[in-house]
């Protein structure tokens, strides 16, 4: 039995186990199913220390998360049910794995007997050790169980990645395919791609043995081996893994010896017919500053880049991310998250996440309003101010004429509308008056300026493929 500060009733581990089972169905009654599945099911009680219940999870993101949302509710809880625990502490924790037919409703099982304060693996039914990590847990980052295929939503700008990570989980070290090399810019995908591998590889047949980590840790632990005079176990256990990925590759740029060693593993495991994945902000020709002889072995496979997302994926996004919140959320309120919040994916999911909150704390709909209300800072942040000068050259080159005709005298059709488009769409976009917009255009009057935008305007509303074209140019000029 162990002993408890305060002046409440000591738990016994029976106990312990009992009442935390109460506190995760309390938590599952108030915030719903779909939050608690995706924020609160993989939580486990590692034990009690003093005055302190702890609490761990497998990724640093998810006790982030948990530690700032849901800490204050996890003490109060605690303290309902013995007044002796006084605070919570979430960490990164190994898992303990669900036996058959355990649901998280019933009552927990006796709490793992603890070293260094956190739980050691549960003996399972045949009195083994159960392991809550693979194989190569000790190597491995935890990987993150909303980042699978599944979840990943496909877009132009991201097919041509997709499809090579897609391949490489399905038939892992393809000719052509090892090194696979995906680039882009940060909240793009990269890494949700490259948990999906993961997951897809170690739930596929053969047990392959996957090491996922960041660039900042293999430099860390072969720091570590050098200091410990360790380096040939470092190799040694490094080198039997199937898979080797590496996020954020950038990482190793300047460090020299870990390059070397990077290198040397890298040659190791290729040989070996072993597959390698890695993940870097630029293209292997563009990271400079690591070694010619890596670079040219990172281009050496299949190398995939992610662009910039487009309004479409934007919208898809979205879409999916509420439908699997559960959350109706409006149609204008996804289209003005998509028009205004351009930047990267994680940037978008972190608005719409914060809309949904907003609505379920406070009991009200997610509507327009309340989202530019939410969003203030968001979307001030992202207000991005066009000009008219990039009006001009947009529309030009749209409607292939010349830069000069847009404050030239021509009034030939095909020039004079575009003309009257840009200025349209420079009333529409820029916070310029209407004298100053037609001084813009060739010292035009401003009821020129007037009488182009209340034209465009009647075009719009009388034809629909006309509107849908100056609509493509509000896009392109906001992205």
């Amino acid at each position: 039995m162990e002993k408890q500060a305060g002046s409440g009733p000591a738990l016994s581990v029976a106990s312990m186990g009992e009442a935390w089972a109460r506190i995760r169905g309390r938590l599952r009654e108030e915030v719903g199913e779909v939050e608690y599945r995706t924020w609160l099911r993989q939580m486990t009680l590692a034990g009690i220390e003093g005055d302190e219940a702890v609490v761990v999870l497998p990724t640093r993101f998810l006790c982030d998360w948990v530690r700032s949302h849901y800490g204050d509710r996890l003490r109060a809880l605690w303290q309902q049910e013995n007044s002796g625990v006084r605070r919570v502490d979430v960490r990164v924790g190994p898992q303990r794995p669900a036996e058959e037919g355990e649901d998280d409703a019933a009552p927990a099982r006796e709490a793992a007997p603890r070293r260094n304060g956190l739980a050691e693996p549960l003996a399972g039914r045949n009195g083994a050790a159960v392991r809550a990590a693979d194989p190569r847990g000790d190597w491995s980052a935890p990987l993150d169980p909303r980042f699978t295929f599944d979840t990943f939503v496909v877009g132009k700008p991201n097919e041509f990645a997709h499809a090579c990570a897609r391949r490489v989980a399905e038939k892992p070290a393809m000719p052509g395919f090892n090194p696979l090399f995906l680039y882009g810019g940060v909240g793009l995908g990269k890494t949700h791609l490259m948990h999906a591998v993961a997951w897809a590889i170690r739930g596929g047949e053969g047990g392959r043995n996957v090491a996922y980590m960041s660039a900042e840790k293999f430099m860390y632990r072969f720091i570590a081996a050098l200091r410990s005079q360790s380096t040939m176990e470092f190799k040694e256990s490094l080198r039997s893994v199937d898979v080797l990925m590496v996020d954020d590759l950038q990482f190793l740029i300047g460090k020299d010896n870990t390059q070397e060693e990077f290198f040397h593993t890298f040659n190791a495991l290729v040989d070996a017919g072993k597959q390698i994945v890695v993940s870097a902000d630029k293209s292997p020709s563009d990271l400079n500053g690591l070694e010619d002889r890596l670079r040219t072995r990172l281009g050496c496979g299949m190398v995939a880049d992610i662009h910039a997302t487009t309004y479409e994926l934007r919208l898809s996004i979205l879409v999916a991310k509420a439908a699997a919140a559960g959350v109706e959320v409006p149609k204008s309120v996804i289209e003005f998250l998509a028009h205004k919040i351009t930047s990267n994916v994680r940037e978008l999911e972190g608005a719409l996440n914060r809309l949904i909150a907003h609505a379920n704390l406070f009991g009200r709909a997610v509507t327009l309003d309340g989202a530019q209300e939410v969003l203030h800072d968001i979307l001030r942040a992202h207000d991005r101010r066009v000009t008219i000068e990039e009006i001009q050259r947009k529309v030009a080159e749209h409607y292939n004429i010349r830069l000069t005709d847009m404050s030239s005298a021509r009034r030939a059709r095909a020039v004079a509308r575009p003309r009257q488009v840009a200025m349209y769409l420079a009333k529409q976009l820029t916070s310029r008056s209407l004298p100053e917009i037609g001084r813009r255009f060739g010292n035009r009057d401003h009821t020129t300026v007037m009488h182009a935008v209340s034209r465009i305007a009647e075009l719009m509303q009388a034809d629909a493929a006309f509107a849908e074209d100056v609509e493509l140019l509000r896009r392109m000029l906001e992205t």
